[in-house]
């Protein structure tokens, strides 16, 4: 599905969250939110089946059931409302309550596939702000459902939801701190997740400040959350949330205030449920500082270790002498597009061993230097420019068809040829090219194709491109 069904989907959704709120409570209220629930969860299934075999499966999988799950519970808890009276507990609790753990472990599966074995920093700050989420949710959210005098299972099962917000926060946080590209699937998954929260906070707390007619409302809005973590499913970049990511894992500062507010969580619940005291509010002023002072130092010692990791994955990654990216960044980038048009052009530099047999070595460089810049203001932006090595250089064009590569072919021979200045003199360096465009071959097979149809062009003489046939 391209990428504007897919915000038409969460559109189409919203407009039809707006009417049964509207019709809350009616049939055809209830008949409108049964029938937008049943097609979001007709399309995620779909969305699953259609997709490859194999691990990265396995999540969508569990969140298209999750979505199942949910949608049995409220056409149960329909069928008790048209046959009889929904009881306070039911068969319906146990649908909602066991679409949580598949979701969070969905989500805790996406972020092994982004992170693996790089997790541990995200678990942990996870860990943090879930653990302060959860004081907070037992302080208000469960300590006053306890000790109600109702039945055993009507004092249980409403706390259990609270819990299951926090073992989906626990998920969701993984996502957020793990390394990985944080596009439109990243944002629609955890703007799912955070409406969820967010409508089951709100049940558990509006009731203290409006009328319960008006906060039973808002139950619709879970609906317009399933159409974001769809909208996820069938992005046509979802990929990103359960492939590596290459991205470092930083430390952004909105990392470190969440975390001074998770330790300060304890001593401000503490100081709420005491009372206001001097002593104490001194003491709360005193802890707060000495976090903040803590974790000031502490960032400061991550920046210096995060900037010698991005160095160390720079040089891991790119051409010391050019700047430009190596063969290993090709062949991920080869591996990640497995669908076309993708053009590759291989170039061979012509009389650059003379040049550096006259000249010398640093003529050489400068030949090489110059040769990557240009090149790079040759592409597009989304386009990659590779040294392999020695004069040999690679252009990886991804959505580029085979008609623009071959007038990009054109206009690198042009810009390569232009003389380059060294010492005085004008060095003439020209570029032969080999260009192929493939689809669905394999990424080796479609440089060596153009790597062969460089050399046919050599042999046709200087300065010319041959496309692979």
């Amino acid at each position: 599905m391209a990428a504007r069904r897919t915000w038409l989907l969460i559109g189409v959704t919203a407009v039809a969250v707006a009417g049964s709120i509207v019709k809350y409570d009616t049939t055809p209220g209830n008949v409108l939110y049964v029938a937008v629930y049943l097609a979001l969860c007709a399309i995620a299934w779909h969305a699953v089946a259609r997709m490859e075999p194999g691990p990265q499966r396995l999540p969508w999988a569990l969140i298209a059931a999750s979505q199942t799950l949910w949608l049995s519970g409220d056409v149960i808890e329909l069928a008790y409302y048209y046959r009889s009276s929904v009881p306070p507990v039911g068969l319906a609790d146990a649908c909602w309550l066991g679409g949580y753990p598949l979701l969070a472990v969905a989500l805790t599966l996406m972020a092994r596939h982004r992170a693996p074995g790089r997790l541990r920093s995200a678990v942990l700050d996870g860990l943090t702000l879930t653990v302060a989420a959860g004081l907070a949710s037992w302080q208000f959210l469960i300590l006053p459902n306890l000790n109600t005098g109702l039945s055993l299972a009507e004092t249980i099962i409403p706390p259990l939801y609270p819990i299951a917000d926090i073992v989906l926060l626990a998920g969701v946080l993984f996502i957020a701190f793990s390394p990985g590209d944080r596009g439109a699937p990243t944002r629609l998954l955890l703007g799912a997740v955070m409406l969820y929260l967010a409508v089951d906070i709100g049940y558990n707390v509006l009731p203290y400040f409006v009328d319960y007619g008006l906060v039973e409302r808002i139950g619709p809005l879970i609906i317009l959350g399933n159409a974001l973590i769809v909208g996820a499913c069938v992005h046509p970049q979802r990929a990103e949330l359960t492939r590596t990511g290459e991205q470092l894992n930083l430390l952004h500062p909105s990392r470190v205030l969440f975390l001074g507010l998770a330790l300060l969580t304890a001593p401000t619940l503490a100081l709420m449920e005491n009372g206001v005291a001097s002593k104490a509010m001194a003491a709360l002023i005193a802890t707060a500082l000495s976090t903040g002072f803590v974790l000031t130092r502490f960032t400061t010692a991550v920046r210096e270790q995060e900037k010698a990791q991005a160095e160390l994955a720079f040089r891991a990654r790119h051409d010391a002498l050019t700047g430009l990216a190596n063969r290993a960044v090709l062949t991920t980038e080869m591996e990640r597009a497995r669908s076309g048009p993708v053009a590759v052009l291989y170039l061979d530099l012509d009389g650059f061993k003379q040049v550096n047999d006259r000249y010398g070595h640093h003529a050489g460089d400068v030949v090489l230097a110059t040769v990557a810049a240009r090149l790079s203001s040759a592409v597009r932006g989304t386009d990659l420019v590779v040294r392999l090595g020695g004069d040999e250089f690679v252009l990886f064009c991804p959505d580029l068809p085979e008609e623009e590569a071959v007038h990009l072919a054109e206009r690198v021979l042009s810009d390569v040829a232009q003389p380059i200045p060294f010492r005085g003199e004008l060095l003439d360096i020209g570029v032969s090219v080999g260009i192929a465009a493939y689809g669905q071959l394999d990424g080796a097979d479609v440089l060596r194709t153009a790597d062969m149809a460089m050399y046919e062009a050599k042999r046709l003489g200087r300065g010319r491109w041959v496309l692979a046939g």
